[in-house]
């Protein structure tokens, strides 16, 4: 595989898995609440400053109370202040390429907070509700995405999804399935005709001048897991459709007993055409985020 590697912006990382992840493919990175997905996740988008210079940018698909914190993890982290993108900001293609136009590099993909994802769990009239909120604010994301990538950016990652036990009933995967496919992977032009609708032919030349390259894109998706151990992660069989199943890449967090004490660690269980190391890899979390222990 010759793609060019994307840095993780974990120290002592890159080198375990032959320099980072593979560019144009799904990254997952999976583990229970507080393990440290946010601050991995913010560290892959920070790392593409240096190496693409533009930072990733954030789909936060949390419908919890609770958010995932990424601003002050972020400012912590790299005095990096997120800012946050209208949801419900209407498409307006004449000024779209306009450069005076400002663009946040956090959306907030569901709006409904604290409400139930799973179809099994929701009536019609509940169902229907959150299929027009996601219709509302399709073409938002659509111009989330675009804007950013004609613009330069080349990292995403993808928060907030919560575990299910059939995730083709989930409100949360099939926005991610559509996000996935018919933004992230799909040819730049397409996009921008999903976008500018019937407006694409006024807008063409302008189009054609900043069109990107999607295999050039990594995404980084991040799913909560209910289990905490690392071993009860990666003995879990993968169903056939899985999130899992079709990443490139899947990296568990987890923890491990280590005497009369518990540490954090992952694995590298998967890693398509690159080193995939089969040892268990320890890690700290400090002020300065994730970083590997030098075994």
């Amino acid at each position: 595989m010759t793609k060019e590697r994307l840095s993780t912006g974990v120290p002592g990382l890159d080198e375990l898995i032959g320099g980072g992840l593979v560019s144009g493919t799904m990254t997952v990175l999976v583990g229970s609440s507080g393990i440290g997905k946010t601050q991995f996740g913010l560290q892959f988008l920070q790392a593409g400053l240096t190496q693409e210079g533009h930072r990733g940018i954030i789909l936060d698909m949390t419908v919890r109370g609770d958010s995932q914190n990424h601003n002050g993890y972020a400012e912590n982290l790299f005095q990096w202040k997120i800012e946050p993108e209208d949801s419900e900001r209407r498409f307006d293609p004449k000024a779209f390429f306009n450069e005076n136009r400002k663009s946040g590099d956090y959306f907030r993909a569901l709006t409904k907070r604290g409400k139930r994802v799973n179809r099994r769990d929701l009536d019609f009239d509940e169902w229907f509700d959150w299929q027009s909120d996601l219709s509302r604010h399709l073409d938002a994301a659509i111009a989330f995405f675009f804007g950013h990538f004609v613009q330069g950016t080349r990292r995403c990652l993808i928060d907030g999804i919560e575990p299910i036990d059939h995730q083709g009933e989930s409100i949360q995967f099939e926005l991610l399935e559509y996000i996935y496919h018919q933004i992230i992977q799909k040819e730049p032009d397409w996009v921008a005709r999903d976008l500018f609708r019937q407006n694409y032919r006024n807008f063409e030349t302008e189009i054609a001048k900043r069109l990107y390259r999607r295999e050039d894109i990594g995404c980084l998706v991040s799913y909560t897991s209910p289990e905490t151990s690392l071993d009860s992660m990666i003995s879990k069989p993968l169903d056939e459709g899985d999130l899992l199943a079709g990443a490139n890449t899947i990296i568990y967090l987890g923890k491990i007993r280590d005497g009369n004490k518990f540490r954090k660690a992952l694995y590298v269980s998967k890693h398509r055409g690159s080193v995939c190391p089969d040892e268990i890899i320890l890690y700290n979390i400090d002020d300065h985020g994730i970083r590997v222990i030098d075994s």
